[in-house]
């Protein structure tokens, strides 16, 4: 069975890979879709990825955001305060701003997905991905019941 910590190493480990096969690639950096009200289009995070971010912020989630943006904006909304950490979703490129090849490493990109589900199932066999907006929802739920 494999641990968290060895998860989270493992977890870390992905990301790298993930900035790797990305590296060609680039954005202007506004922040467009980390409005994720407006996109439509959450990051979905394996445990191990979310487990990470809630690391990154010593278990002190920001609240929701009033403009439906990812909560981990800072207050001007521009700047990640997770960027390190940001899961796998948030470090792939989907908008129309995007530079660099025409072609993107999707096939790199889903063998990095595979390899997170993997870890996180052999983890917990009952393991789920989740949008980025469920799990700061359930996480501040679980917060106020303590």
């Amino acid at each position: 069975m494999t641990s968290l910590s060895s998860a989270l190493t493992e977890t870390r480990a992905v990301l790298r890979q993930a900035d790797r096969a990305w590296s060609k690639h680039g954005c202007p950096s506004t922040a467009e879709c980390c409005q994720l009200q407006t996109t439509g289009r959450p990051p979905w995070l394996w445990p191990s990825e979310w487990a990470l971010v809630v690391k990154k912020v010593n278990g002190v989630l920001p609240p929701a955001r009033a403009d439906g943006g990812c909560p981990f904006l800072d207050p001007s909304g521009k700047r990640c305060t997770v960027y390190e950490d940001r899961p796998l979703g948030c470090r792939t490129f989907f908008c129309h701003r995007i530079t660099g090849p025409a072609a993107v490493p999707a096939e790199a990109t889903n063998g990095l997905f595979d390899r997170l589900r993997a870890l996180n199932v052999a983890l917990d066999d009952e393991a789920q991905v989740r949008s980025l907006p469920d799990w700061h929802r359930a996480e501040a739920e679980r917060a106020k019941t303590r």
